[in-house]
């Protein structure tokens, strides 16, 4: 702090106040930045049944979590978060290469955006999207 001329404490006025973080908000930018990686096909359940109605259920208005944060779990502190992902893997990439990738890009996001420390980020590969399977998302008549 510096003094200001009539002898009292001066304050930014960028620190007057206080800023909170929605864990929707972090869950969020989680959710996008881990899509952003090579080799993650979707986020969420593995199975194909528990993404399809997920899908539908996300785009009803009022419906559940929205897609971009299905699949992430987070719990916001005043100045850390910690995370946890379930994602399922394309075919034939390295799981351990991809679960590494999408944790450096969910940590630089999060911690980018909102200025928290993001103290961990728990990765589970609930499944893996094989070649000849067909995506079964949806299509809807909804808009």
């Amino acid at each position: 702090m510096t003094e200001s001329a009539s002898g009292g404490a001066a304050r930014d006025a960028g620190d007057r106040g206080r800023t909170t973080i929605a864990d929707g908000v972090v869950e969020k930018i989680a959710g996008l930045a881990a899509r952003e990686v090579v080799g993650v096909h979707a986020m969420g359940s593995g199975s194909g049944l528990s993404r399809t109605f997920g899908a539908v259920r996300d785009r009803v208005p009022g419906g559940a979590k929205s897609y971009v944060s299905r699949g992430v779990k987070a719990e916001v502190g005043e100045v850390q978060t910690a995370l946890d992902l379930e994602i399922v893997v394309d075919y034939g990439v390295a799981i351990r290469d991809v679960a590494r990738a999408v944790r450096l890009n969910v940590i630089a996001a999060v911690e980018r955006m909102t200025g928290l420390e993001v103290v961990e980020v728990n990765i589970a590969v609930s499944d893996v999207k094989l070649p000849d399977e067909p995506d079964e998302e949806p299509e809807t008549r909804l808009q």
